[in-house]
Formats: structure tokens, C-alpha cells, sequence
């Protein structure tokens, strides 16, 4: 059945015990909100945003989730930096893995295996060059991993019988950070899908040694969740929460460079994209070159496919930012930056 029709058919309180309406709302005689078909009517809501007043009704508990998609944005890692006695920059790092059930969109949650409590995790932030050790430690009853996408030895993979960490147990990952770009981490213990979609991912940014042009810069990971276990993700984001940035606009400056760090974990769908309205923006594919490969307003990507993006505003005012494919969209990959 078509995700639109079957959330409709449920209501979200059938899929998840919650309150939250994706799309536009209606509510039965009974009070339970159901899933209309976008392309009729928009009923008034409490709160609206985005395209034909896509949004949620109520908002989700940053506080007891743990985390805030607004946080996330700008919250880079850098980890404990030290010298060796050979002059070699070192990054410490401390991860643990744990269960927590996580609020997704207004009273929807999702049974996540996360990263240091938050979904994504920690975006982990080095210089080419730099030596980072990972001290990594597995706090459920599952076994996990940390596989760093990278230059490394097999050793250092993470991967199953190489970092590989039992429950209860530790490992400590050390390796050169090289290339630099914009890459990611996640758990890749088997079955591959579940540790992934659960949660078990973060961003992985490496600077290039001569550093890049000043600018605000942010992180994206976008992803989706599959809350009713039918193998389709029912809703979408960046940064987890649905609708978390149109909600609550991203504010940023007219005339400041922006430096947007994006990566693609959505799985169950093939392909994800960002477009950003009223804009263009140079993309640097995988971060990996100091000079841009394309002006564009929309790029797509593939599962684990990630980019930089930069691009600035003129003039003052509301600008959406979103997924291009109508569906991600509509169930909560919507956002936009407010501009002042």
C-alpha cells in the first residue's frame, strides 16, 4: 500500500501511539488525526510550514530526546587535541553505543540505537594529517561497530572480525585522517540495514590543511524512519526530527558565506536530494576538492553519497530548503532558513 494512503488509512496514532500529523491533518469524531491527500484542501492548523502549509501539529521534546536538531547544526566535535612527542597532532574521542527511544516527529517514536544518545551522532571534526584515536564502547546487547569512510588499514575498518565490539566491550580505533572531505561514520555489523537505519551514523569532517574561506558552516544528515516496520520510512528529516528547521527556521545572515556540510543516510529509498529556493550554491562532491564542480540549486544522493555546499543570500526574508522528491517532502524533509 502507498505510504501516503497507508498513513492515512492508520492515522499516526495506529502507527506509532502518537499525536503527530504529517502532510495536512484531519481529525475524525473520534480526535485521531489521519493523513489526507496533499493535492486537496488544507485545513487550518495549529501550527504550518513549508509548501501548502506542511508541517507538524504539536512539537517534539528536544529536552527528553536528548538532543535538538538546532544543536546539531553547528555542534562539531573536535575531540581532546594533544601533541606526541613526534609533533603529530592527536584527537581523542570518547562513543558509546545505547539504546533510547527517540521522538521523531510530535508523538511518534522510534526504538533508536544511537551514538552518544543522539541521533546523528556526534559530527566528528579533524585536519588532514591529524591522528585520531576512537575510543569506542558498546553499552547493549548487541554486538557494533564504527566504520569510518576514509583512508585507513583494514584493521581499523569496523567492520565485522576487524572492530568489531561485543557487548560490554571496547575498541579503540587509530588512524590518520585522510582525504580530507565530507565523510561519514556508521555502525557496519550485520544485518547492515538494521544497524544503520536504527541510528547508528554521524557526520566525519576533515579540513584540508590550508583550511577553507571563513563562513557559518552546518551539518545536514538526512535521514528517514521506518516507525510502523513495514520496510518503508513513514517519515523524513534532516537531522531527525520532521520539519524540525521549518518549524523553527534556520537564521542565518544576508551577504555571509554559508557553508553547509550535507550526507545522505536515508535508507529504504534510493535516492534523497536538498534544493534550496531562490539560490544557487557551489558543490564540492564529497568535500574532497578545493574547487567547486557545479553551480546548481538541487543535488541528489544516493545512500552514504555526501557533499559541501556553499552559497550566500542577498536579501533578507524566508527561504525553503528541501528534498525534491514530493513524497520525503511531504513527510517531513522541509525546512527553511530565515534570513536577516
Amino acid at each position: 500500500m502507498p505510504r501516503r494512503r497507508f498513513l492515512r488509512h492508520l492515522g499516526w496514532a495506529g502507527v506509532a501511539g502518537g499525536a503527530a500529523v504529517l502532510g495536512h491533518p484531519i481529525a475524525d469524531a473520534a480526535g485521531v488525526h489521519h493523513l489526507t491527500d496533499p493535492s486537496g484542501p488544507t485545513p487550518q492548523m495549529g501550527k504550518t510550514a513549508g509548501h501548502g502549509g506542511l508541517g507538524t501539529v504539536g512539537s517534539v521534546d528536544h529536552a527528553r530526546n536528548g538532543f535538538d536538531p538546532h544543536d546539531i547544526l553547528t555542534d562539531f566535535d573536535g575531540g581532546v587535541v594533544s601533541t606526541d612527542s613526534t609533533g603529530q597532532v592527536v584527537r581523542e574521542y570518547e562513543i558509546t553505543a545505547v539504546d533510547k527511544t527517540i521522538e521523531v516527529a510530535p508523538g511518534v517514536f522510534f526504538p533508536a540505537w544511537t551514538y552518544n544518545g543522539r541521533v546523528p551522532g556526534p559530527t566528528l571534526r579533524a585536519t588532514e594529517g591529524d591522528r585520531l584515536r576512537i575510543t569506542f564502547r558498546n553499552f547493549t546487547s548487541r554486538h557494533h561497530t564504527m566504520h569510518f569512510h576514509g583512508i585507513h588499514t583494514a584493521e581499523m575498518d569496523g567492520v565485522p572480525g576487524q572492530g568489531e565490539v561485543m557487548p560490554g566491550e571496547s575498541f579503540v580505533y587509530d588512524f590518520v585522517a585522510e582525504p580530507f572531505g565530507t565523510h561519514l561514520y556508521h555502525c557496519h555489523s550485520l544485518p547492515l540495514r538494521n544497524h544503520m537505519h536504527r541510528g547508528l551514523y554521524g557526520a566525519f569532517v576533515v579540513d584540508p590543511k590550508a583550511g577553507r574561506p571563513p563562513a557559518h558552516e552546518m551539518v545536514m544528515v538526512l535521514n528517514g524512519f521506518d516507525v510502523a516496520g513495514t520496510g518503508a520510512n513513514q517519515t523524513y528529516a534532516a537531522n531527525t526530527v520532521a520539519f524540525a528547521y521549518s518549524d523553527q527556521p534556520i537564521e542565518i545572515r544576508a551577504g555571509e558565506l554559508q557553508r553547509l556540510y550535507v550526507v545522505n543516510v536515508t535508507e529504504f529509498d534510493p535516492i534523497n536530494s536538498l534544493h534550496l529556493h531562490a539560490n544557487f550554491f557551489q558543490l564540492y562532491r564529497t568535500g574532497t576538492s578545493l574547487t567547486p564542480q557545479e553551480y546548481t540549486d538541487t543535488v541528489s544522493m544516493g545512500m552514504a553519497e555526501r557533499h559541501m555546499l556553499e552559497f550566500t543570500y542577498r536579501s533578507p526574508g524566508r527561504y525553503m530548503c528541501h528534498a525534491h522528491q514530493a513524497l520525503i517532502m511531504e513527510l517531513g524533509w522541509m525546512s527553511a532558513f530565515q534570513v536577516v
